[in-house]
């Protein structure tokens, strides 16, 4: 049974026919919980998943009234609890994740156990990308070739995987050739929007990666965690960090002719690094930044780990919708 803390449970139509139940931030402001209005985007996005996912024990009310509260002058002591809605693995990092729960269930079964025990309790993507290598090259048939060297080198590597597909339901693997991890992230398995049990709620996750943060070009909150964190993750725990400042970048006019994504990218990257914004959230904000298509904020958020924050942020917008749209996500979903 969902919880209805301060009110903030609230329905919406869907369409003629059907509604959906949200988790309402203006509902917060409303019972004079903190000035919700003036949280940086990104903030908002995790103080939604901290009250959709309270329950008094992992996750307190304390803890939304804390973030709810965010300044940004304030100590920076406490502890945020972070579920987010799902996890992005690659391959070097994944496949220990999925021997951890395939050595959980073994566990299990000696003590007598039902095995579907142990089950992810968020959606789990594992992107093979880090392993494919290039033995062929300069003519037609070089990806073919490559493929089946890689399936030949990894045989046993695959089988394991796709019995993790086949025991685990929240489990799914993007096999090679397919696309690196960030950009298949991007394109395919980002959706923006969730539902669960008839609540709908934003897109976020943690990947084992530094450059999980590409996503934030698509205006969903994710970064890159070790291995144990994502572990955590996986089995509902929270991810922790501390309360985190933010740092706006104000963009202004448009990109002359000429002038690439990677120019503007290594430009603030030089920018942020003197201003020195390792640990904390940065976040693009004004009319330059609606001015760029996703692909070229994925870029400037590919490069967070470069300039040593925890994402690079660009908040969701018309131009994030029409994304959405052409890379085949459902009308609905958009």
């Amino acid at each position: 049974m969902p919880h209805n803390l301060f009110n903030s449970l609230q329905t919406f139509p869907i369409d003629r026919k059907r509604t959906g139940r949200f988790y309402s931030l203006p509902q917060l402001e409303k019972e004079g919980i903190g000035p919700i209005a003036r949280l940086p985007v990104s903030l908002r996005i995790v103080l939604e998943s901290v009250l959709r996912n309270f329950d008094e024990k992992e996750i307190r009310e304390e803890d939304v009234r804390t973030l709810a509260n965010w300044g940004a002058n304030s100590p920076r002591t406490e502890e945020i609890p972070f579920i987010v809605a799902r996890i992005v693995l690659q391959d070097f990092t994944g496949v220990p994740l999925l021997v951890d729960l395939a050595a959980m269930r073994s566990a299990v079964a000696r003590l007598g156990k039902n095995v579907n025990l142990i089950e992810p309790l968020v959606p789990v993507d594992l992107v093979v990308d880090h392993s494919v290598q290039v033995d062929f090259s300069g003519n037609p048939e070089a990806l073919r070739l490559n493929m089946e060297m890689e399936f030949k080198r990894n045989g046993a590597r695959y089988q394991f995987l796709k019995w993790g597909m086949q025991a685990f339901d929240g489990f799914k693997v993007v096999p090679p050739g397919i696309g690196i991890v960030h950009q298949v992230n991007l394109e395919y398995l980002a959706k923006g929007v969730l539902e669960k049990d008839g609540i709908y709620y934003p897109d976020t996750l943690v990947g084992t990666d530094s450059h999980t943060t590409m996503i934030n070009g698509l205006g969903i909150v994710g970064w890159g965690v070790g291995g144990i964190e994502a572990e955590a993750g996986m089995l509902g725990q929270p991810v922790y960090f501390l309360m985190p400042d933010v740092v706006g970048v104000h963009m202004t006019g448009t990109l002359r002719e000429g002038i690439t994504a990677t120019d503007l990218v290594l430009h603030c990257t030089e920018m942020l690094r003197k201003a020195r914004v390792v640990g904390k959230f940065v976040e693009y904000h004004g009319e330059g930044a609606a001015t760029l298509p996703v692909p070229d904020r994925a870029t400037i958020a590919n490069m967070a780990p470069e300039y040593g924050a925890t994402m690079g942020y660009l908040p969701i917008d018309e131009e994030t919708c029409n994304y959405l749209n052409a890379t085949g996500r459902s009308e609905e979903q958009v």
